[in-house]
């Protein structure tokens, strides 16, 4: 586990702090953000107007329809900038974690695909013999670390994971690089830690893995990062970055829960298989006849994220500093903070802290918080809060 161990003297727990005045109740302070977040009113009413205005199919041609097809692509064009690619780079998903899957199941597809031309004397690559490869990190969500697992049970692919690093809390760029075989198919590593906020050096690992690319008669490696919880707190640029797929969730930033998966040049730069089949919506990549008000609401919360991301930051970091000043002047030598990497950077809003003392687990703390909304690590795992 990324956080600090747990026994019976150390209690843990990750406050997210956040910049919303929403109408929670008053007493309440809800530090829960990077499990969900509320709904900005703006994205409310984008939802509300696509349930009124754009009910029709957006593959028909009547009014309705036709606006349902407009709200869609301007939202695909928004959430591009928000991540900057281009709008046919965006494939909507029903979240996180059927994006994360997708990927894990192309670069599967790919590999066999690969193996089987080459095989044939068709592919320019080596067949390379036994499991596709996939590397990944020990702290990603469970919709990657799971969904891996699942293919290395099924005898589909072999699955190594990286663990971070104590001294940073992050994967080190050579920790990735020295287990590489010639039979690596995908490697996946989360932009940005939910529990701890470290942000993981996802640049430099595509940076290495594309020179490694450019070596001859070697199957590519395509690279994939879930940005969950970067988005909305720092600023995000697949190309930057130099990922080929980047995993997008709504409702980390403001939007609802719905999700969409950037890929470069889905089908022609970068291989995307789809795991459902259908009415041939999201060009064949994801069918289904599309969630016009979730899409908009996810497309109004990106040009929100796009336009405010610099007062979004700088709030969300004086508000941490501010709460964790406040702790430190109350507890003094009794607190911890689990979320201070000297060599790393850290999300604005993340603060993991263990309060020293007898009996003091994370969740009998909590449990005596009247006013405070937080979690024991992540909230997804949230029936791990005696550990």
């Amino acid at each position: 586990s990324v956080m600090a161990k747990q026994s019976d003297d150390i209690s843990t727990f990750t406050g997210h702090t956040f910049h919303h005045h929403s109408e929670m109740n008053l007493d309440r302070i809800y530090m829960d953000y990077n499990a969900t977040t509320p709904l900005e009113p703006e994205v409310i009413q984008a939802i509300s107007e696509a349930l009124h205005d754009a009910w029709g199919n957006p593959s028909s041609s009547y009014v309705a329809g036709a606006k349902a097809k407009a709200m869609i692509n301007q939202s695909r064009e928004n959430v591009a900038r928000m991540v900057g690619g281009k709008a046919d780079d965006i494939i909507f998903t029903s979240g996180g974690t059927e994006a994360n899957n997708l990927v894990l199941h192309t670069a599967v597809e790919h590999f066999r695909r690969n193996c089987k031309a080459a095989e044939q004397g068709e592919g320019h690559q080596n067949a390379s013999n036994g499991l596709p490869h996939i590397i990944t990190s020990n702290v990603e969500h469970d919709s990657v670390k799971l969904a891996a697992e699942q293919l290395q049970r099924a005898g589909k692919a072999d699955v190594t994971y990286v663990p971070v690093s104590k001294v940073t809390g992050h994967v080190e760029v050579e920790d990735i690089i020295a287990v590489v075989r010639p039979n690596t198919c995908l490697i996946s590593i989360m932009l940005a830690n939910n529990e701890t906020g470290v942000i993981m050096p996802v640049q430099e690992i595509c940076r290495r893995i594309k020179s490694l690319n450019q070596q001859h008669e070697r199957l590519r490696i395509l690279l994939h990062t879930d940005a969950a919880q970067a988005l909305g707190k720092v600023r995000v640029d697949a190309c930057e970055l130099g990922v080929d797929y980047l995993t997008i969730v709504g409702h980390k930033f403001y939007a609802p829960r719905i999700g969409a998966l950037y890929v470069k040049g889905p089908g022609t730069k970068t291989p995307l298989y789809p795991m459902l089949f259908g009415g041939g919506q999201e060009r064949n990549f994801r069918p289904g006849t599309e969630n016009t008000p979730m899409i908009a609401g996810l497309g109004k919360a990106a040009e929100l994220v796009t336009s405010n991301l610099s007062d979004y930051e700088s709030h969300m970091r004086s508000t941490k500093l501010y709460l964790e000043e406040r702790l430190k002047a109350v507890f003094k030598d009794k607190i911890h903070f689990n979320s201070h990497y000297p060599d790393s950077d850290i999300l604005p809003n993340t603060c993991n802290v263990s309060i020293l003392g007898p009996t003091l687990q994370g969740w009998r703390v909590l449990s005596n918080c009247t006013r405070l909304l937080a979690s024991v690590g992540a909230a997804c795992h949230s029936n791990s809060g005696n550990r």
